[in-house]
């Protein structure tokens, strides 16, 4: 009996580098073993620089061309001119946004930041949280939406986080540079992936994102000016809490956990 084919992964993060940090080892994971993976970024238009940057980095990451919503950043209205930010938009239109290519990719899995927005609680991590969150059951509701295509179930929707045993020494890199620190209880955590044998594509990754990397308190920026071992601490492990969506099996006379 051949082997099942890995999962497909479809990547839904804020901004162009999000990616690269949160799930750049997943990623490369699943694209190494043969996995459709992709990624789609909520905020910068898809003219930006960021946005060529991000061209750059999904190809190191083997996750295809940028999806790129084109909304403006929360605290740069100049990365989309001419459009809302996202955390403004009526949040109907961005989720018949995210559940247009939702439908296309078909992905088995998708990963997003978690409801904090993640280590500095950015509002469009957790703005981008709450859509996918809404878009990946919304794609498997044939009624919704209908003109972005035919339905899809995602089996699997993780959200990227970091529990409080694994933030280490990102906790003085973060709040020495004065940015908040949020991270979950350790028992959030469902997966745990040590993405060592990706390490050295991921971390290309980070770097193809040049304009991130050359300022002073952007987390490529800090990591860059890292001693080797300490940042292959930081970035070798992958944490993600499960948000199964859809049907699951239970007693179904009663709400179970």
């Amino acid at each position: 009996m051949p082997p099942s084919p890995p999962p497909s992964l479809l990547g839904v993060f804020a901004h162009p580098d999000d990616e690269s940090l949160s799930a750049g080892g997943v990623l490369a994971q699943h694209a190494a073993a043969g996995a459709r993976t992709a990624v789609v970024t909520t905020t910068w238009a898809p003219d930006s620089p960021r946005a060529i940057e991000l061209t750059h980095a999904l190809r190191i990451l083997g996750a295809g061309a940028p999806r790129i919503l084109g909304y403006a950043d929360a605290r740069n209205p100049e990365s989309a001119p001419g459009r809302p930010r996202f955390c403004d938009a009526p949040l109907d239109d961005v989720i018949a946004e995210l559940v247009g290519p939702l439908r296309e990719f078909r992905p088995d899995i998708v990963v997003t930041h978690d409801a904090l927005g993640q280590l500095t609680g950015h509002p469009d991590h957790r703005h981008t949280h709450r859509v996918a969150v809404l878009a990946v059951e919304a794609a498997g509701l044939a009624h919704l939406y209908p003109e972005t295509g035919d339905p899809w179930q995602t089996s699997a929707l993780y959200a990227a986080t970091h529990p409080c045993s694994g933030v280490g020494a990102l906790a003085p890199l973060l709040t020495g540079v004065g940015k908040t620190l949020l991270s979950v209880p350790d028992e959030y955590v469902t997966a745990i992936v040590d993405v060592t044998p990706w390490l050295e594509r991921k971390w290309r990754a980070i770097l193809a994102h040049e304009g991130e990397v050359a300022r002073e308190r952007s987390l490529p920026g800090l990591l860059s000016r890292l001693p080797e071992d300490i940042r292959h601490q930081i970035i070798s492990t992958e944490y993600f809490t499960r948000l199964t969506p859809g049907p699951a099996p239970g007693d179904p006379r009663q709400l179970t956990p």
